[in-house]
């Protein structure tokens, strides 16, 4: 099976279309997947001609027609930007064209015309200028599903963490380590990581005190909130250690192999450990969807936007691993 993946093009004023243009230059994403870009023709002929590439881009009307032709960058053309849209600006017509791709490519997947949603880096105060009050992507993909019940997943080098909150204060996360919804995480990153390819996870949830609380010592969550969602969890069958202490479980996640993913409790508990081990082929994964959606773990880049320079490793990543994901899920289909 070749997924047709759904790639939106992101803020445009940032390095969104450059990457997407610079992983499409891979032969390989060709052999197994076909991209279709959701986004605006002219924005992303400037961005192959900024690149430098041997590439052409061809307007499709329908993603199932796309995707086939290694060298063409087939488009579902918005139209909907200016070709003179300035470059590393904060500009609401950049943010408001940014969310109709995402919403065109999520009506796309819920119709199962396309096997995976693929983003590129919208600009989250662009987003709001252009009209649309979200903290970020993972709120309008939940949104638009009607979904309330997602994480954010990320993965990058050996490591992998699923996180029971994201875009909060720390003091209100710390509120948000609730046994239902740490157990819900816990079931969702055992889906998740069996959509990998990994038959039966090994999952380790991560304390949120130091010392996993200490026993009571250093805070009373880990003992009354994250351990009966732990035992819960394994009386439902599955392989669930925790809480580990969080200054440990990386190191035995990543370096010792013990664990497949971590359930981490708040944002930068997982994203430090995963930006030190795998910055520059992060994916960020929203699980919980009732589609597949994969995207680069960076911004918007306004430094490198029109300059050719932005590292596409992450956009690559992010496209062979939606299509990886979407071959296991629609293997029978």
């Amino acid at each position: 099976m070749k997924p047709i993946l759904g790639i939106t093009m992101g803020d445009a004023t940032g390095c969104g279309p450059e990457i997407i243009a610079k992983a499409l230059q891979d032969r390989e994403i060709y052999e197994g997947s076909r991209p279709v870009v959701i986004g605006d023709k002219k924005i992303m002929e400037r961005a192959v001609h900024i690149i430098g590439a041997d590439l052409r881009c061809r307007i499709v009307t329908e993603p199932e027609q796309g995707g086939n032709d290694f060298g063409c960058i087939d488009i579902v053309d918005l139209n909907n930007l200016p070709v003179d849209l300035p470059f590393a600006t904060v500009d609401g017509r950049a943010g408001k064209a940014a969310y109709e791709y995402v919403e065109k490519a999520v009506g796309y997947a819920l119709q199962q015309r396309i096997h995976a949603v693929v983003t590129a880096p919208l600009h989250k105060e662009a987003l709001n200028l252009g009209g649309y009050h979200f903290p970020g992507h993972t709120e309008i993909l939940a949104h638009l599903a009607g979904t309330k019940d997602y994480a954010m997943m990320l993965t990058g080098g050996p490591l992998r963490v699923i996180h029971v909150s994201t875009h909060v204060a720390l003091r209100k996360a710390c509120d948000l380590v609730k046994r239902e919804r740490v157990l819900r995480v816990i079931e969702l990153a055992n889906d998740a990581v069996r959509m990998l390819g990994v038959e039966k996870p090994r999952i380790a949830v991560a304390g949120l005190n130091p010392h996993s609380g200490e026993g009571g010592l250093f805070g009373t969550e880990d003992a009354e909130e994250i351990l009966p969602a732990v035992e819960t969890a394994r009386s439902k069958g599955l392989d669930v250690s925790g809480p580990i202490a969080p200054d440990t479980v990386f190191y035995r996640a990543a370096i010792k192999n013990h664990f497949d993913i971590v359930v981490v409790m708040y944002h930068d508990q997982g994203h430090i450990p995963l930006k030190v081990l795998g910055f520059e082929t992060g994916v960020n994964i929203t699980v919980g969807l009732p589609y597949i959606r994969t995207s680069v773990d960076h911004g918007t880049a306004f430094g490198k936007a029109g300059k050719g320079t932005a590292d596409s490793r992450s956009m690559t990543e992010s496209l062979v691993l939606g299509a990886q994901m979407a071959r296991i899920k629609f293997a029978d289909a």
